[in-house]
């Protein structure tokens, strides 16, 4: 199977092309073609040679002139997952003419195994390709290579870039012609014998050069882009802040109480902080980053929720909930860099990591930049006794372990060594009860309970179970009303009074809090089933959403909506009138596919209308605006008042996982709603409403 193509011309014509192909075996094939002019030119590639060597699976051919004069010999680099970059010569003319080239010594048997010539012919010119150069330097395999001319100097460079972690810059010695590495960026994995095969976190798959040569990109594995560019003055290559992002399906999102920040979860096993840099002050400048990767997992994420501005809960494909702290260091930098107000209480932990063989998140402290790294530290909770090695940490300056205090004392968004060593958050709490993996969760407004579902086939497991925050107990018994998994669970805005559900079943389930008494200073949060719709929809139900409440006529009598989303390709609106008891079916939005997520603005527009946003399964999004206007007697009846399709090339390429708008903010413009896709992409749109 190919994994890497390469053609040059030959000619200044261009009638005579050599193509090389790489991929699942250990060879380079290389291939010529000359066009016959005529009534019809035809363009033939021939098999011209095969190029030994590789020991394994090769990723990456690239090809350029030695010199810029024309008819100067052609530079093939090869690289390959055995951890070599191998450089082959094409020469135009004969054997002895290439070797003569190289500069080796004729007198010698030149025709050494390693140096074998393979001839090659163009159209009716003659070539010949023989090993130039054997590249050692990466620990790991070896994905791009990519070769660049010096501004400066004119002198050849060769960009590699491997899943060791690091980018490397080559470039032959003008005295000797060996190759050597001068400039290495990135670093080298964490985990020390970690490998691609073995699931190493780090490690660059593509490194790409910009016109100019001064800088440098990379993709990496935890998907960021990272850039370098060369500083002349100093002679060195100095990192940027780039862009980052999922590498998998975004599965959940949820905004702070105060909007300052988004945080996302992924099939990507990361739950990821975004925020917008102020770059000091309001302005046009103002870009959004992600500034802090709180928790990396051992399992696919499937939901999150925030509790407060320094609070949230994660699932995941696991059977229990994780609740999450911010450390001191990431409030003192998300203050430095966005408009967010340091709350961290004086209790927060300095900061966090991930201990060997661990998923739990660790409080640590922050070490000093001017401590000896050599000076061995306590363990946490162990008395120190110099006889027992068990006792005392020879090795707690590991870097893999250790965060000194300058890490986050930074003026720009964190680099991706950064964000994936250090802007980790302590985890303070595991909720336990699911008999499954976690399917959807949600978060009272007041940040008090937690709603939570895992993936059920039965009654026993399609439960709801509620977790105060106050004791990190659970409330029971559990609420009993799906057959199948439940897809999504909402309390209603801004009270929490009402909790809605909805499954796989087809059904949707309203439970409503039994007491707004107070007992020992808490709430309690019990709630009981008030009504349930077996045939809410004809197929599954995926996602649902509150509508602020409504109050009509002069009494101000409250009238409650909301709405779910199917697989049936429909969206319904579902209204309790004040006075009544039952929650009915008020409006139906057909769509032309099913529709995967929902989310009412929790206020009202200055036009009193009501907006929900819409997202299908092929990616298109919608927001409708609503109305209830009053109706016989002063009841409330839903009037869709306007549709505003966005554009199909800023819509997704897959499926909306689901919807979040923004809490209202001082100074914003217009609304602005998050979208999570199936794509991986975490995307915020702006709408003048």
């Amino acid at each position: 199977m190919p994994l890497a193509v390469a053609f040059c011309p030959l000619n200044k014509q261009g009638t005579e092309v050599i193509l090389a192909v790489a991929g699942t075996t250990n060879v380079v094939h290389i291939y010529t073609s000359s066009t016959v002019d005529g009534d019809a030119p035809v363009t033939e590639f021939t098999l011209q040679a095969t190029l030994p060597g590789h020991e394994n699976w090769i990723r990456s051919l690239d090809f350029i002139r030695e010199k810029k004069e024309a008819g100067s010999d052609l530079l093939l680099a090869s690289a390959s997952q055995d951890k070599y970059i191998r450089l082959w010569r094409i020469h135009q003319g004969s054997p002895l003419s290439a070797l003569s080239s190289t500069g080796l010594d004729l007198s010698v048997d030149s025709l050494m195994p390693g140096q074998k010539l393979h001839k090659v012919t163009a159209g009716s010119t003659k070539y010949c390709i023989m090993f130039e150069a054997l590249l050692l330097g990466h620990e790991d395999w070896i994905y791009t290579a990519r070769w660049s001319r010096s501004p400066s100097s004119n002198k050849l460079q060769l960009l590699s870039a491997s899943a060791d972690n690091t980018l490397a810059i080559w470039e032959a010695d003008p005295d000797s012609g060996i190759w050597l590495t001068i400039a290495r960026m990135g670093e080298v994995s964490r985990e020390k014998g970690a490998t691609t095969a073995t699931g190493s976190i780090g490690g660059f798959w593509t490194g790409l050069w910009s016109p100019s040569g001064t800088t440098v990109i990379t993709l990496g594995r935890t998907g960021s882009w990272r850039r370098w560019d060369y500083d002349p003055n100093e002679d060195t290559w100095k990192q940027h802040f780039a862009v980052s992002g999922h590498t998998r399906a975004v599965t959940g999102i949820s905004w702070s109480p105060d909007g300052v920040y988004l945080l996302s979860a992924s099939s990507d096993q990361t739950t990821r902080l975004h925020a917008e840099w102020t770059r000091g002050g309001e302005g046009s400048d103002n870009s959004w980053h992600e500034m802090a990767r709180p928790q990396i997992h051992g399992y696919d994420l499937n939901c999150i929720g925030t509790l407060s501005n320094t609070s949230f809960v994660s699932g995941a494909d696991e059977k229990l909930m994780r609740v999450f702290t911010e450390p001191k260091a990431v409030a003192q930098m998300l203050a430095r860099l966005t408009d967010a107000s340091p709350e961290a209480a004086n209790a927060a932990p300095d900061a966090a990591n991930i201990p060997v063989l661990g998923l739990s998140n660790k409080a640590v402290e922050v070490v000093d930049d001017s401590a000896d790294p050599t000076a061995p530290l306590p363990a946490q909770d162990t008395v120190i006794d110099p006889s027992n090695p068990l006792t005392s940490r020879e090795d707690a300056f590991d870097p893999a372990t250790t965060i000194r205090a300058s890490a986050l004392a930074i003026s720009h968004p964190p680099f991706e060594e950064s964000l994936s060593r250090h802007t980790l958050w302590p985890e303070i709490e595991k909720l336990y009860g699911h008999g499954y993996e976690l399917s959807c969760l949600a978060t009272s407004h007041d940040g008090g309970v937690i709603a939570s579902a895992c993936k059920a086939s039965s009654l026993n497991h399609a439960v709801i179970r509620l977790f105060e925050t106050k004791t990190w107990t659970e409330v029971k018994p559990p609420l009993a009303a799906h057959s199948l998994t439940v897809t999504k669970v909402r309390f209603s805005y801004p009270d929490d009074r009402l909790l809605l559900s909805v499954g796989r079943d087809r059904q949707w389930v309203v439970f409503e809090r039994e007491s707004d008494e107070e007992a020992n200073g808490a709430k309690k949060y019990k709630y009981k089933q008030i009504q349930a719709n077996a045939k809410g929809h004809s197929r599954m139900i995926l996602d649902c959403a509150w509508a602020p409440v409504v109050r009509l006529g002069e009494d101000g009598n409250e009238t409650r909506l909301f709405a779910t989303a199917g697989r049936d390709k429909s969206v319904k609106l579902w209204i309790r009138r004040a006075g009544e008891g039952e929650f009915v079916q008020a409006a139906a939005i057909p769509q032309e596919h099913p529709v995967t997520a929902l989310d009412f603005v929790p206020e009202f527009t200055e036009d009193g209308l009501i907006l929900l946003a819409v997202g299908t399964e092929a990616g298109r999004l919608l927001v409708v605006s609503l109305k209830v206007v009053s109706g016989e007697e002063g009841k409330g009846d839903v009037e869709i008042v306007s549709t505003l399709n966005v554009p199909a090339k800023l819509c997704l390429p897959k499926a909306v996982m689901q919807l979040a708008w923004r809490p209202r903010r001082e100074r914003q413009k217009g609304r602005e709603l998050a979208i999570a896709g199936e794509d991986g992409s975490l995307r915020i749109y702006r709408f003048g409403l």
